[in-house]
């Protein structure tokens, strides 16, 4: 049987001419550091079943702080050059036999799944391969005068993007042989695949899948995405439940002791099941009871994460992203100010957003009606999402 598909997603560069304060790939670009866009669209893509960053020591903080709540592998370090890197990374990979992977630039965050379902296809099919755009300008070739010697025929030009595809054992061979003979000059791997003998082929890259590098690159991304950004999506969601015999609730993911508990077919925590509903309100996607049926016996006692989990992912499979989850208690007690942050920390991990994007707000019902009484607890929510497409 053929082993998984894996991708390696180079980050260890220090990226410098981007200005700013940190290294590019922790630049924000459309709101997410840009290594975050990239790891989340390969960890999201169905056909992958293993994403391999490849840092710098030095931005381990950075890192861990960008891919909050992303279904990765354990980062490891990266070398002095990419090809250092990448190998560091194939070696990582080894133990885990991948039949297929790809190796894909941090800083081409705009890469989209039908250019990865692309590269797959393609490695599959030829062993090596790599997206590449024919050249629609006139090439010259100059002297060291910057006089035009030759007028370069385009027609058999590719400009060469990532994710670039190979069969793992030919390309984390052909890496351990450019070890052994200390070549370490290479700038993609499709050029060390040919010195090592492989015959690599080309198939249709993106022109969205640029690579940013500079301060313009920058600003042009942003204000492409801006121009591109699609459907904005807003949905609210509510939940109530009364409480029963017990020494504690789980509230937004965190167990909290009390001196009663929530009643419920799961474990009744009020605000993951109000955000599931926003989300999916969002989506117009039905709603809770609809993916999960209360008289379902296999949901009995479940724990909300896995309700959350869900329809964060149904925001992906549909290419989108979660801009803003918002969260309201209306209770008596407990108080949830001590637990605001541990809650708003456990559903961006939940939910893979950022703990920026999580607000958790509480506040009583002046004793009025069946929480006034201390008999429940209601929550609501608010998601805002952003979807590709709209008008």
């Amino acid at each position: 049987m053929a082993g998984p598909v894996a991708a390696l997603v180079v980050a260890a560069g220090r990226g410098l001419r981007a200005g700013g304060t940190v290294p590019k790939q922790y630049a924000a670009v459309a709101g997410e550091p840009m290594v975050r866009r990239s790891l989340a669209l390969l960890a999201a893509h169905p056909d992958i079943a293993l994403v391999q960053p490849v840092i710098h020591p030095d931005d381990a903080e950075l890192y861990r702080q960008a891919a909050r709540g992303l279904d990765v592998l354990e980062p490891v370090f990266g070398g002095t050059t990419r090809q250092a890197s990448v190998h560091a990374g194939l070696e990582a990979l080894a133990a885990r036999q991948p039949d297929i992977v790809l190796v894909h630039d941090a800083a081409r965050p705009f890469a989209s799944p039908a250019l990865i379902a692309r590269a797959i296809a393609a490695a599959k099919q030829s062993g090596a391969s790599v997206p590449g755009l024919a050249i629609s300008d006139t090439v010259k070739a100059v002297d060291n005068q910057g006089r035009i010697v030759q007028t370069v025929d385009r027609t058999r030009l590719r400009v060469v993007q990532t994710p670039q595809a190979f069969a793992f054992p030919a390309l984390i061979a052909a890496h351990r042989k450019a070890a052994e003979a200390q070549r370490d000059d290479f700038t993609d791997d499709a050029g060390l695949a040919e010195w090592a003998g492989m015959e690599v082929s080309v198939f249709a890259g993106e022109e969205a899948n640029i690579k940013l590098t500079t301060p313009d690159d920058f600003a042009r991304a942003e204000a492409r995405y801006a121009q591109a950004r699609g459907d904005v999506r807003i949905g609210t969601g509510y939940d109530v439940h009364a409480f029963g015999p017990g020494d504690h609730v789980t509230l937004g993911g965190i167990r909290i002791p009390h001196t009663q508990a929530l009643s419920g077919h799961s474990d009744a925590d009020v605000a993951l099941h109000a955000l599931v509903d926003a989300i999916l309100g969002a989506l117009a996607d039905g709603d809770i009871g609809a993916h999960f049926p209360p008289g379902d016996a296999q949901w009995r006692g479940a724990s909300s994460d896995r309700f959350l989990s869900f329809a964060a992912e149904r925001v992906r499979a549909r290419g989108g992203r979660i801009a803003h989850l918002d969260v309201s208690f209306i209770c008596e007690a407990p108080r949830i100010g001590p637990y605001r942050d541990a809650m708003r920390a456990r559903i961006a991990d939940i939910a893979g957003v950022a703990i920026d994007r999580v607000a958790v707000k509480a506040t009583t019902n002046e004793k009025l009606g069946f929480i006034g009484r201390g008999e429940g607890i209601a929550a609501l929510a608010t998601a805002t999402l952003r979807l590709p497409g709209g008008t």
